[in-house]
Parts: C-alpha cells; structure tokens; sequence
C-alpha cells in the first residue's frame, strides 16, 4: 500500500496494474488513469483506463496509477483498490468525498463542504 497525494493505492490494485502488464494486457509502461467527469446517475463518474502517456497535469501514484491534478481534488483521501468477487473484477474508489453513490460505484456525488 502507497499513500501520496492524500491518496492510498491498495496493493491490491498495484499487483492488478503489474498482472496486466506482465499479461501484456497493459503496455509495458501501462498504467491505471482514473479520472472524475461530470455525468453519470449521481453527478460524477470515475472513468477508468489504460494510459500509455503522462500529461503535464498528471500525478503518478505507486508506479501504477495515474491521476490528473483536477480529479485528484475531488478523491482526496481515497482509497484506490481492486476487487474481485462474486459481482466480477474491478478497480474501485472508495471516497469519502462522495456524499452518495449508485450501486454501480462508479457514480457519485460530493458534499462540497468536504473538499474545503
């Protein structure tokens, strides 16, 4: 587990980002971009993808996450994991940001008191 930028990187998520290089599922250098974009069924979503090139405004986290400075306002303290299980395999953004979130824990919505 990693923690910069009042982000945590599970090792869950380091291990997944590592498996899907050496299955050459990522590129090499591939890493996990999670961005927050407006939409979705509570306001905000998390899209997530692979991304081959760092942009200026981007933070890499624990070698294996990338995140550009905007999205990274709206995840302060969250925890980025990777999950498998019954319901399938995925990464998710436990934030505690979000005021509420859809079943589908990709959409969301933040208290604007919590980002300061």
């Amino acid at each position: 587990m990693t923690k910069e930028h009042n982000i945590i990187i599970d090792q869950s998520t380091i291990d997944r980002v590592l498996a899907l290089r050496s299955k050459g599922m990522f590129a090499e250098k591939g890493y996990l971009r999670i961005a927050v974009e407006g939409g979705g069924c509570s306001g905000f979503q998390y899209k997530m993808e692979e991304a081959t090139e760092i942009e200026d405004d981007d933070i890499v986290l624990g070698d294996s996450v990338v995140i550009d400075e905007t999205s990274l306002k709206f995840m302060k303290d969250s925890v980025i994991r990777f999950k498998n299980d019954l319901m399938g395999a995925m990464f998710v953004v436990d934030n505690p940001n979000a005021s509420s979130s859809c079943g589908c824990q990709v959409s969301f919505s933040i208290d604007p008191l919590k980002l300061g």
